[in-house]
């Protein structure tokens, strides 16, 4: 019997021993999967971020290269390329006044035209308008000038899409008298809107005329009369070699000499009115081609030494500006021939005396591509509507076309994380601003005051709540009754689940306006209130024993809540008083008119309050629990040898719990930091790089909440609002690898306390 029951015995003792061990070894292989997939999670979604965010730093491909002879007649010298957007119809304008549509790939030629030309009467210069008007003028030797703008319908007939191009004449057909003797016009510059035309005619005999004309159409009758008004410039600069007016039509420029320039006003187009004359390129240079980038806010400089540069005005006294140097570029291998700017971006392309062609884009300051199309210098250019190829003739009458997928010219590390000088701006600056509500809108895309506003925000959240939080945490663990404790942790932890788009919401509609009217008594309880505390310790301190041993230990606290109250009342009251004696009764208008310090009712301070609010109690929660950890051995030991409680407090507890308090502050950084929706609805979203407690800020996570849904996918927006998720995730793994470095570190050099 006792050798069944012996065996018996065995016998269950080794089932169970085989079912705990199973039992360990699923769990195991459970943990390790769950582990694993976490690495692949976070894997993927790094990996699936960054594969958005990869195409914005591949350079532009160039495919597709088609060489032929310039189409149209070959006895008239090329003025300029064009085409529309789809990049299958292109169109050679000549010098002449013969325009050429030509399949955009083959070069083989689908329509010819040819501006009308009085008798007697010959085409004696050409110019061109902004390239979206696409609009021409041609100078006649009589004096007059003919303006012409091509068109490109699209139909559909049999469900297929027909391109079909045509000439329209925007003053009419006949010639629009300049000058009244009846000379050549050997030089011209031109611009047509809708609103009107402005022509700038040089004769030859250097008398520069300034001319207006608005037509208007009698809606009943369909008759157009123009009204003309024209003045002279004199005397006219010495030399002149290019004329151009921005598409506003407000300011003429007059290129003369081998590097000068002059900036007219004719605004008023019978009083023209020089304001300045500055010499574009560097002493010992020489203009080799000069254009105007889409918007005619910027003039792009090509010089014989193959350098290229950006002008455009900037304000220099009240409502004067000048002519300034902006940028320069990376340099072309050779004399820069012929400058083409894109219809609606910021980009343009080069060609140089030893056929190079080069592709640039003047907001990131890129140099996009350069490559060599043949041996010839290239004399002409072209860009299609949507930037999406180019067209290039040789002086010996070559064309070279090209596909080019060049969809995110705008970024570069320049333009994300560096100040960048932006059109109409007085200097360069950070700035974040993907949308507007006209095409000349320049895109400014720079991460850097979204990145600074979410560091802003974090810091102003973690001031308020990490002294907040640690220190009720090391009072509730060490120094709290088990009763207390058990009601304080609870309700600090029940803070936790509140929903942020609800503080976001109370911070915004009541917090904010209640800061903003009681601005003095909130920053007197930042000072006032752990003064209170401390007054209010040391009073208690100085109590008569009996008094004081009224109540048991681990409960004092409960006697801070009314001095806290107390002091809350007290600051508000006397706050306003003190803002009417010292800051004239509006201590945010004093901010703003006498100390020049910006001030917005939603603010770093109201955010600040929130977000410390919200935050909080993640910390306070992980910090509790790790002193409540500390084995009571350690303090019993600690106290037995003599030591104080605070002497046990600073050199066995908060050293021994330092891995979880550190932990718990690094938690709490990183939900400041990724934190949407109480930044979202509690600061203006001013993405501006100011650190100031009385300004907004935009944050990174606030900028995808607000504008991803009006984002284009696979935009250059879309794909910087991935970018910036990118940053923020980088954000959490950096500080969450240095958190876990500095506990393993703490964990070893304290586990044998």
């Amino acid at each position: 019997m006792n050798t069944a029951s012996s065996t018996s015995t065995a016998t269950s003792v080794d089932a169970a021993m085989n079912r705990r061990m199973l039992t360990d070894s699923l769990f195991k292989n459970l943990m390790t999967v769950g582990g694993i997939s976490v690495i692949v999670a976070v894997s993927a979604i790094f990996f699936y971020l960054a594969s958005v965010v990869v195409p914005l730093f591949t350079p532009p491909g160039v495919d597709n290269r088609q060489q032929y002879t310039a189409p149209g007649p070959a006895d008239q010298p090329t003025l300029a390329y064009s085409g529309e957007e789809q990049r299958e119809i292109g169109s050679r304008i000549g010098t002449q006044g013969a325009i050429t549509f030509f399949r955009f790939d083959t070069g083989a030629v689908l329509a010819e035209t040819q501006v009308p030309v009085p008798p007697g009467a010959q085409i004696t210069s050409a110019s061109l308008g902004e390239a979206r008007s696409y609009s021409q003028g041609f100078g006649l030797s009589n004096g007059t000038v003919v303006l012409a703008k091509q068109g490109f319908t699209v139909t559909f007939p049999d469900d297929k899409r027909l391109i079909t191009p045509a000439l329209t004449y925007p003053l009419g057909e006949a010639p629009l008298p300049v000058d009244p003797q009846g000379r050549p016009i050997t030089l011209l510059g031109i611009q047509q809107t809708d609103d009107g035309s402005t022509i700038v005619a040089l004769t030859d005999d250097r008398r520069l005329f300034v001319s207006a004309v608005n037509v208007t159409t009698n809606p009943m009758t369909g008759e157009s009369k123009s009204e003309v008004q024209q003045s002279e410039i004199s005397p006219a600069p010495a030399d002149i070699r290019q004329l151009l007016i921005e598409s506003k039509q407000r300011e003429l420029y007059v290129q003369h000499g081998a590097n000068s320039l002059a900036r007219y006003d004719i605004s008023n187009k019978t009083a023209p009115k020089l304001l300045e004359t500055v010499a574009l390129a560097p002493e010992g240079q020489r203009i080799t081609a000069l254009t105007m980038l889409s918007g005619g806010h910027s003039l792009i400089v090509g010089t014989d030494k193959g350098e290229l540069a950006q002008w455009f005005l900037v304000r220099s006294e009240g409502a004067n500006f000048k002519l300034q140097r902006i940028r320069g570029f990376r340099p072309m291998p050779a004399a820069v021939t012929a400058l083409a700017p894109e219809f609606f971006r910021k980009g343009f392309i080069a060609g140089d005396a030893q056929g190079h062609l080069g592709s640039y884009f003047a907001t990131s300051e890129r140099q996009l591509f350069v490559e060599k199309l043949g041996s010839q210098p290239l004399t002409v250019l072209g860009v299609p509507p949507r930037g999406n190829g180019y067209l290039a003739q040789d002086a010996a009458g070559k064309v070279y076309t090209a596909a080019v997928e060049n969809h995110y010219p705008e970024v570069s590390w320049h333009s994300l994380w560096e100040k960048v000088w932006y059109e109409s701006y007085e200097a360069p600056d950070y700035v974040w601003q993907s949308s507007a509500s006209n095409a000349d809108f320049e895109p400014k895309f720079s991460l850097a005051p979204l990145t600074y506003g979410t560091l802003k925000a974090a810091t102003y959240a973690m001031m308020i709540s990490v002294p907040l939080a640690v220190l009720g945490a090391i009072f509730t663990a060490y120094f709290m009754t088990q009763r207390m404790r058990t009601i304080v942790k609870p309700t600090i932890e029940v803070m936790e689940a509140l929903p942020t788009v609800v503080l976001g919401f109370l911070a915004g509609l009541w917090l904010a306006p209640l800061v903003d009217n009681n601005l003095v008594g909130v920053l007197l309880c930042i000072l006032l209130l752990p003064a209170s505390m401390v007054l209010a310790s040391y009073v208690w301190h100085v109590l008569p024993t009996p008094l004081t041993e009224r109540v048991a230990p681990g409960w004092e606290a409960a006697l801070l809540m009314p001095v806290m109250i107390v002091t809350v009342w007290l600051v508000f009251q006397i706050g306003h008083p003190i803002e009417a004696v010292l800051f004239g009764g509006d201590l945010p208008n004093y901010l703003s008119n006498e100390l020049g310090i910006t001030y917005e009712q939603r603010n770093s301070l109201v955010v600040g309050i929130a977000m410390g609010f919200a935050v909080t109690p993640n910390i306070f929660s992980i910090a509790e629990d790790a002193i409540f950890s500390v084995p009571k051995s350690l303090t019993s030991g600690s106290l037995a040898l003599g030591a104080t409680p605070w002497q046990t407090l600073l050199g066995v507890v908060l050293l021994t719990a330092s891995p979880g308090i550190f932990s718990a502050i690094m938690i709490g950084l990183g939900r400041a930091v990724g934190e949407t929706m109480i930044v979202l609805m509690a600061t203006g979203n001013t993405a501006v790089m100011d650190f100031s407690l009385f300004t907004g800020f935009r944050t990174l996570a606030a900028n995808i909440g607000v504008e991803m849904p009006e984002a284009g996918v696979g935009e250059t927006h879309y794909r910087l609002l991935f970018l910036s998720a990118l940053v923020l995730f980088g954000f959490t793994f950096f500080f969450n690898t240095i958190a876990e470095l500095v506990r393993q570190r703490l964990r070893e050099k304290y586990q044998t306390i």
